[in-house]
């Protein structure tokens, strides 16, 4: 397992950039615009792990700008941490066995989300290339929120 990211939700993607790259040291190492789902993603990195982030994506902070304003109440502005994992389909059958409800599953062999006891989002991503889809989890609904 490899950590990769925590993600942030921000209200003001100018004032936050200036936060964590002007005034913390963060440099910004890639950008993705979506226009159908009306966000922006701004990941960043420490100078120190600035190298390792270009040839891993990781370790980062993504900050999540979701063009629609939207308040943030109750720790919705953190969203997730984020791990690349061996064997997803292997992973979430063991969290599942030990009662972790899976909350999106890995449908396309590629990305989960679980949570943790406390209710931390953990999105989990298949190492490489997603695996061929499989069930059960091919055809499993979404649960809950993540």
């Amino acid at each position: 397992m490899q950590f990769l990211h925590t993600m942030v939700r921000v209200s003001d993607l100018d004032a936050s950039l200036h936060f964590y790259c002007d005034l913390l040291g963060l440099k910004e190492v890639r950008r993705k615009e979506n226009e159908k789902g009306r966000f922006t993603l701004v990941f960043l990195a420490a100078p120190e792990d600035e190298a390792r982030s270009e040839r891993l994506t990781a370790p980062e902070l993504e900050l999540t700008y979701n063009w629609d304003p939207e308040e943030y109440t109750g720790g919705r502005n953190f969203g997730h941490l984020a791990y690349r994992v061996d064997d997803i389909y292997a992973l979430c059958q063991k969290l599942q066995d030990n009662g972790v409800t899976i909350n999106r599953p890995p449908r396309d062999g590629n990305m989960a989300f679980v949570k943790s006891p406390d209710g931390i989002s953990v999105e989990l991503l298949q190492k490489g290339d997603a695996l061929e889809p499989q069930e059960p989890w091919a055809s499993m609904e979404n649960s809950g929120s993540w």
